[in-house]
């Protein structure tokens, strides 16, 4: 919230805050007026006054800076896109100028990159958890990328090669199973990570291959009741 300012705005006190030790509590006239960072502060003295716009100067700094801090706590879980840091720092209720101002400057950083950070996204699926590219594309579209970024990105995927990599890992826990069984769980389990209908037939069959040793093809049929129960 701005200050409003008084007749002689003179700063009269400024007191490190009891909660949080890198902001300064700035009073003037005798009257609690606004925080600032304490690198702000450190600019600051008793006894100085403050014009109009040296005020809201102030404040604005204050606000960018505690508004690019907030952002960069927010990308150290993980790289974040633009749209995700506009999402969060309006939560946080900060102006819309602010926010424009923090995200330029992230990317004048190399802090935010929406190729790199789709790049990355497809990179960790791809690693730890196998998905299909038309999953991807819908979840980069939920992070709010481009769609020329993402067809940039996503055309690289290859369906059947991750497949195959999201399946391999169960073929060993799964080859007890009857073929029936084998294949419910298996069309289920890639269906659920958005791969289409031929490429689930391809997969499948490959892995069954591996569990039967050539002794028994997959059936067609249970195939495509699988893939009709799925839909």
């Amino acid at each position: 919230m701005l200050y409003t300012v008084g007749m002689s705005n003179i700063i009269t006190s400024l007191q490190i805050q009891q909660k949080d030790k890198t902001r300064v509590n700035v009073f003037l006239d005798e009257q609690f007026a606004f925080g600032v960072g304490i690198d702000i502060a450190a600019n600051l003295h008793k006894g100085q006054p403050l014009s109009a716009a040296e005020i809201e100067q102030l404040q604005q700094t204050d606000e960018r800076g505690r508004a690019y801090n907030k952002a960069l706590y927010y990308l150290g879980f993980r790289p974040r896109s633009r749209a995700e840091i506009e999402k969060y720092l309006t939560e946080k209720e900060h102006p819309a100028d602010v926010i424009e101002h923090v995200v330029q400057r992230l990317i004048d950083q190399k802090y935010l990159d929406d190729e790199s950070f789709a790049r990355m996204w497809v990179d960790q699926r791809e690693r730890f958890r196998p998905t299909s590219a038309r999953a991807l594309r819908f979840e980069l579209r939920q992070k709010g990328v481009d769609r020329n970024v993402i067809d940039e990105v996503v055309e690289e995927v290859d369906d059947e090669a991750a497949a195959w990599a999201a399946l391999e890992p169960k073929v060993s826990r799964w080859q007890s199973l009857e073929q029936v069984d084998f294949i419910k769980k298996a069309t289920g389990f890639l269906a659920r990570r958005g791969f289409g209908y031929d490429v689930t037939r391809r997969v499948c069959k490959r892995a069954w291959a591996l569990i039967a040793e050539g002794q028994s093809p997959i059936d067609d049929e249970l195939l495509d009741q699988a893939d009709d129960d799925t839909e």
